[in-house]
């Protein structure tokens, strides 16, 4: 089997050996492999690598207050966190973040919580009838069960935003590069009375060109796609309105009382080393920063998955076109993080065909688009990665008995 993480690592320090890591056990060869989540366990071989760089000492007596900036528009925000993040936008420029660009830092424990928070901050109190949600499909799958999850008298879920046409307010989340098929996206719905949330989770230099510094009224970004940290649960919002500001703050307090200052502490030493590293750049030939690291392997993993659907011939996959990318001073394609799988037409549900070889995907049914389509995780451990190609490559679609499965 080919491999995509033998390459050239950090090599500053040795990795720390404490006795608390724990390396998953490689899948058996003929075991269920599970790529309808997203986990971000490729990078784990890069942050090994890195040694005690990245290591945090916490003593008993540190982080015990509720409060980290009393006089913040987000009261429970820790300065090192917020100098990290202004510092890493400012860096990649993916996003005006900067204090003078007038915008707020609200974080949050995930971008997914940050979501409610927007809707809730946005939506008016004196109508009659709850804001419209909506969201252009194929759309990320989680989008409406977070809208009607709580149930809210402020704001429902009104699905694809290409059907909406309803002369009342509304809020359209935008994801771009798109969840699941890593399109780039703008506003769909064109109407008075309309708000736009941005959803810029996957706008990195090792997904994407960074075409353009992203200047919207809220922008939502997530600390596990940015360095692979998901289970850190940091995602954070940038935000023009200070009023929308405090009320996101609010809803967040309310919920959580604020974020975990240890995730927040670790979030902010991991983004300052990527910071470091990336304005170190050439000085030192022995390492690669985090973001050309994290490129090359998706680009690797790309290349790989194309081979096999061109072997199996019974599958398409999208195609992105090259840009032009301001971070890297390179032109290369999007490499979403997912693939948006499309079987050939024989075949009526993709996610059945695919669960009969024993890959776990999930259907395009889930993002409001046709269930013929799957979004699969290209984020995974390598040995997972090798044997989803394997067995991708050997479907060969005959005859359909009409459910998806070959004979």
């Amino acid at each position: 089997m080919c491999g995509t993480e033998n390459t050239t690592l950090p090599s500053r320090r040795p990795a720390a050996s404490n006795g608390t890591a724990r390396s998953a056990p490689s899948p058996d060869t003929s075991s269920v492999i599970n790529l309808d989540q997203g986990d971000p366990t490729m990078y784990e071989a890069y942050w090994r690598a890195m040694g005690d760089r990245c290591s945090l000492t916490i003593s008993g007596s540190d982080a015990m207050s509720y409060l980290s900036n009393p006089k913040g528009t987000c009261w429970f925000l820790l300065p090192e966190l917020e100098k990290s993040i202004r510092r890493i936008h400012g860096l990649v420029g993916n996003a005006a973040a900067e204090a003078e660009d007038g915008c707020y830092i609200v974080v949050g424990t995930g971008s997914t919580q940050l979501v409610n928070a927007a809707l809730y901050a946005l939506c008016p109190r004196d109508q009659p009838e709850p804001t419209s949600v909506v969201c252009a499909a194929p759309y990320y799958s989680c989008y409406q069960e977070v809208v009607e999850l709580l149930q809210s008298k402020l704001y429902k879920w009104e699905g694809d935003a290409h059907k909406f046409n309803k002369d009342e307010p509304f809020i359209e989340i935008v994801t771009t590069p798109n969840n699941p098929d890593g399109s780039i996206r703008e506003p769909v719905v064109n109407r008075p009375n309309g708000k736009v949330v941005y959803d810029l989770a996957y706008y990195w230099p090792h997904f994407t060109p960074i075409t353009h510094q992203a200047d919207y009224d809220i922008m939502l970004f997530t600390f596990s796609k940015c360095s692979g940290h998901a289970g850190s649960r940091i995602g954070w919002a940038i935000v023009k309105d200070k009023e929308v500001a405090a009320k996101m703050t609010k809803f967040v307090e309310v919920i959580s009382i604020g974020v975990s200052k240890d995730s927040q502490l670790r979030a902010a030493k991991i983004l300052g080393t990527i910071c470091d590293d990336c304005q170190t750049l050439g000085t030192n030939t022995k390492s690669e920063n985090f973001f050309n690291h994290a490129r090359r392997l998706m680009t690797e993993r790309w290349e790989k998955l194309h081979e096999a659907v061109k072997r199996s011939e019974s599958f398409s996959l999208p195609k992105y076109p090259k840009n032009y990318c301001r971070f890297s001073d390179e032109f290369f394609e999007t490499h979403p993080a997912f693939a948006w799988l499309k079987c050939n037409d024989k075949v009526k549900d993709c996610e059945s065909l695919l669960k009969a070889h024993k890959i776990l995907a999930r259907s395009g049914s889930r993002f409001g688009a046709d269930p013929a389509y799957v979004r699969l995780s290209l984020l995974g451990r390598e040995e997972v990665f090798n044997i989803f190609l394997e067995r991708l490559s050997t479907i060969k679609i005959g005859i359909s008995n009409g459910n998806g499965h070959h004979i």
